[in-house]
């Protein structure tokens, strides 16, 4: 970056203060602002944190407005189509693709991390039969350094590692023991033998009273679901993650800010925002009115799962995940279902309409995960949940890519002040 330059000037004095320019491998350049209070005595202002790099990170890469999203520089595309999440998860985790040693290696060493301790049953039994799933999934990943303590010195590499490996392991056991909880079903405890999708569906779905097989169609499209949703640079949870790990707590602390974070239905919830979008239409015969008080700014009506904040374009995942979503319909035989038709005909209005194509409105990952969420049976209150389980190998990459740089900070935004003026108390009595 020799030879670009930028600067901030006061107009009123002249004052000026050089910010250097922060070269990556691909994007924009990060201007450093670091020095500008000590310098200028001025605060930059960013809400949202729109235009501001939190951070320097090597793991995932998104262009919006090409609809490009990377992970370690692979296109999401081609690991959905050549990888399972596993692979996935390493890549993630390690910045290259396993070979076949170490995939075997590191797919047995998640699966035997997969039980959760005995004495967590009894944490579940504390909460009330209505709970949220996302509320138990904060709480018990939360407790989970009750249980793990000996090994969470952020420092070790080696117990960053156990973490990494303990947490993709048992988050979705923990989410499966959320689910039956709420159904007031019996756990249902892993098995080693399945891979990682299979193993959750046999959680989620089988019983004591009968055998159940899982659905291969099924586990893929999860499989694939978890691929598009492992990471996706500095969202909100993720640097909810980095900014409470900054602190130094322990990382399982972390990882259940992150939870709490993508609980939100600007986030995590949006997919489920689509399906009560859906309830709300009712029926086919409805689809015209409801698109054209979308159209009309002074309805307040939106359409849920369509368009990104950060895609400009179109979402590389939805490409992908639309394909799963019609094959996983057929092979269910659930193409027919009113719910489902409904989701349809949105797709193929939002598809073809000019007023959508010009706003690049176009169904995202979120549309069809619900739709697919629904297909396989899995509740609207689990559709969070389902997306915190893909999510944590990225957080948990994120939070051992910070406490590894020798130069981590604790994180301290700062404010521009709107309160009242320094005042002084009258007494009580004077008042």
């Amino acid at each position: 970056m020799s030879d670009v330059s930028y600067s901030l000037v006061n107009n009123a004095n002249g004052e000026k203060l050089d910010l250097p320019a922060i070269g990556g491998t691909l994007g924009p350049v990060g201007l450093d602002v670091g020095k500008v209070y000590d310098k200028l005595d001025v605060f930059t202002y960013d809400p949202g944190f729109s235009s501001t790099c939190s951070t320097k990170s090597a793991i995932t890469y998104i262009d919006g407005d090409k609809g490009v999203l990377l992970y370690r520089g692979y296109p999401v595309a081609q690991l959905a189509e050549h990888c399972n999440f596993i692979e996935v998860a390493y890549l993630i985790l390690n910045g290259e693709l396993p070979n076949k040693d170490q995939l075997a290696a590191f797919d047995m060493n998640i699966r035997k991390h997969t039980m959760i301790n005995e004495n967590l049953k009894g944490f579940f039994q504390g909460f009330n039969y209505d709970a949220h799933p996302m509320a138990m999934l904060t709480g018990i990943v939360g407790s989970l350094s009750a249980f793990y303590h000996d090994t969470t010195n952020n420092k070790d590499a080696r117990h960053r590692e156990i973490f990494a490996h303990r947490m993709i392991a048992k988050i979705p056991t923990i989410a499966a023991a959320a689910y039956k909880k709420y159904y007031g079903q019996p756990f249902v405890y892993p098995q080693n033998h399945l891979d990682y999708c299979s193993n959750l569906l046999h959680m989620m779905f089988a019983v004591p009273a009968e055998p159940y097989h899982v659905d291969p169609i099924a586990a893929k499209a999860l499989d694939v679901l978890f691929i598009l949703h492992a990471d996706h640079e500095q969202n909100a949870s993720t640097s909810t993650v980095r900014m409470a790990g900054s602190t130094g707590t322990n990382p399982y602390a972390a990882i259940a800010s992150g939870i709490a974070a993508l609980w939100g239905p600007a986030h995590g919830g949006a997919n489920e925002a689509v399906l009560k979008m859906l309830e709300e239409i009712g029926d086919v015969k409805n689809v015209p009115a409801f698109m054209a008080k979308v159209k009309d700014k002074t309805s307040g009506v939106r359409l849920m799962g369509f368009g990104h904040r950060v895609y400009k374009n179109f979402d590389p995942r939805a490409t992908i995940i639309r394909e799963q979503c019609h094959k996983v319909l057929k092979h269910l035989g659930k193409d027919s279902d009113p719910q489902l038709e409904l989701a349809m005909k949105l797709e193929e209005i939002a598809l073809s309409d000019d007023y959508f194509k010009a706003r690049a409105l176009y169904p995202n990952v979120d549309f069809y995960s619900g739709i697919i969420y629904k297909a396989l049976g899995i509740p609207v209150n689990m559709f969070t949940p389902m997306f915190a389980i893909a999510r944590t190998v990225g957080w948990v990459a994120h939070w051992i890519e910070m406490v590894a740089d020798p130069g981590m900070r604790i994180a301290r935004p700062r404010q521009v002040y709107t309160g009242a003026a320094d005042r002084n108390v009258t007494p009580i009595a004077q008042r």
